[in-house]
């Protein structure tokens, strides 16, 4: 049994169930060990929570930087980002269905090993709009203005 089947089928688990109503008994069950045997694999549902969330900003952080080193124009790449983002939590629903809804689950103390993940993903975000900003592909306004 690997470590990456026990968390796929504790992302199907979660995703299906919420992180609150899984047990580890249920992801025991999803890969045929007993949950004793589980233990030896994984400290706790904690620890199999934050490492589907940083698997899931891994993949979407890859998937992000290999869109920015493209050869574009801000406009197409912010396009081909949306779509790759898309296609990659659609094909990953279990893993997204984690990210999406169950951050809120995880205990304060493992949230702040798992922040700077959510920052470097948000920063390339920003990278990329900023970017279409500096080039005049995209434009800014203050929404205070817009009630003038």
């Amino acid at each position: 049994m690997s470590r990456d089947e026990i968390l796929d089928a504790a992302a199907s688990i979660f995703s299906e169930k919420g992180y609150h109503a899984a047990s580890m008994q249920d992801i025991a069950c999803a890969v045929k060990l007993r949950k004793a045997s589980l233990y030896h694999h994984v400290n706790s549902k904690q620890e199999i929570l934050l490492a589907l969330l940083d698997k899931a900003l891994d993949l979407l952080i890859n998937e992000m930087e290999a869109v920015m080193v493209q050869p574009l124009p801000p406009d197409e790449k912010l396009l081909l980002a949306v779509r790759t983002y898309l296609h990659t939590m659609l094909e990953h629903r279990d893993l997204a269905s984690v990210l999406l809804l169950e951050y809120r689950s995880l205990a304060p103390e493992l949230r702040s090993r798992h922040i700077p993940r959510r920052d470097r993903f948000e920063e390339l975000w920003r990278v990329l709009i900023l970017e279409g900003v500096n080039s005049g592909d995209f434009s800014t306004f203050n929404v205070f203005e817009l009630g003038e």
